[in-house]
């Protein structure tokens, strides 16, 4: 058995792998989708009365939905079209593009385990398999994921950041790709 801790850093580390190979244009785009989905799950919660009313923090049903809206925007965001206009402007030749691919990528891999993992901890981890780093009684595992959970991504881009994040991505959409 794996900490979450690891698992974490293992995603990132995953993430970053895929980063160096698909280059920083396109992972810069599932970053921007990732910001996408999250400020659609800001607004799902906080002003659709149906959600907002009716789903504790705590309820699976919320837990799936945060989970898909993530996994099917961020899906789509890995699935970028091969756009030929762009094709001289984004070209993966030099090595500091694949860095910066690296780079990119583990802030993706950070975004989307990290909001997983808070999305469990909210849902007060749901499955059987995958329980609360707290109760392993291992002091460093546990120092570990507290120091990690105050810094997950939806924690950190709350309500206004997140919509600050989402303007910020659109503005550099428009002035790099566009």
């Amino acid at each position: 058995m794996i900490s979450l801790p690891f698992a974490f850093w293992m995603f990132v580390v995953i993430f970053a792998v895929i980063g160096g190979m698909r280059g920083w244009a396109k992972e810069l785009l599932v970053s921007f989708s990732v910001i996408l989905s999250l400020t659609f799950i800001t607004l799902l919660q906080n002003y659709i009365p149906v959600v907002r009313d009716t789903m504790p923090k705590e309820s699976i049903t919320l837990f799936w939905i945060r989970t898909a809206s993530l996994l099917v925007i961020v899906f789509f965001g890995y699935q970028t079209p091969n756009i030929p206009k762009l094709a001289g402007r984004f070209t993966r030749e030099r090595l500091q593009d694949s860095l910066l691919g690296i780079f990119i990528g583990a802030i993706n891999g950070y975004l989307v385990a990290g909001s997983l993992w808070f999305f469990m901890v909210q849902a007060l981890y749901p499955f059987m398999m995958i329980t609360d780093p707290a109760k392993s009684g291992v002091p460093q595992i546990v120092d570990t994921a507290k120091t990690i959970i105050a810094y997950l991504p939806p924690q950190l881009l709350g309500v206004p950041a997140i919509y600050f994040a989402v303007v910020l991505s659109f503005v550099f959409v428009l002035v790099v790709f566009i």
